[in-house]
């Protein structure tokens, strides 16, 4: 997997300070997407170990209080990030003790294959749903446009 970007600190992406992935790799190329970079696998740079050795320790780092992790891109489960993006999100939940973890999809949660639902159980919240242009409001929180869910399924 590719990313284009990572903030260790970000204020933007998800409620609280968090620290942002943003992979490579979407399908969904909608219309109006903020994010054109982000839609090819090959963009930006590899995703290592050593990537997410820093998000972890970022994410336990006692001197800026992150609240979790948010992945978005791109798209997280874009079937080619689903591996390197099951690996950070378990290594999350097993090294990150109380951190929650965002997620934003063009998918749909009640389209997901097994594979990328297997990726979700580790995810406290999901944004899903493309960008729909014709539905893009500013005044919504989390999302882009009112097409868009956000699935609460978890509570740090």
């Amino acid at each position: 997997m590719n990313f284009s970007q990572y903030y260790s600190v970000d204020v933007v992406n998800g409620p609280g300070t968090r620290a942002t992935l943003f992979v490579s790799g979407c399908i969904h190329q909608c219309r109006g997407c903020y994010n054109q970079s982000t839609w090819s696998p090959d963009s930006g740079e590899l995703f290592t170990r050593e990537h997410q050795d820093q998000i972890i320790a970022d994410l336990n780092d006692p001197r800026i209080k992150r609240r979790g992790l948010s992945l978005t891109g791109g798209d997280p489960l874009y079937p080619g990030n689903l591996e390197a993006v099951l690996q950070l999100v378990t290594r999350v939940k097993a090294e990150c003790p109380g951190k929650d973890i965002w997620m934003w999809s063009g998918y749909l949660l009640s389209e997901l294959s097994e594979r990328q639902q297997e990726v979700v159980d580790y995810v406290d919240v999901l944004v899903d749903g493309k960008f729909e242009q014709s539905n893009a409001d500013p005044r919504l929180e989390w999302r882009g446009s009112s097409n868009q869910i956000i699935h609460y399924f978890k509570f740090v």
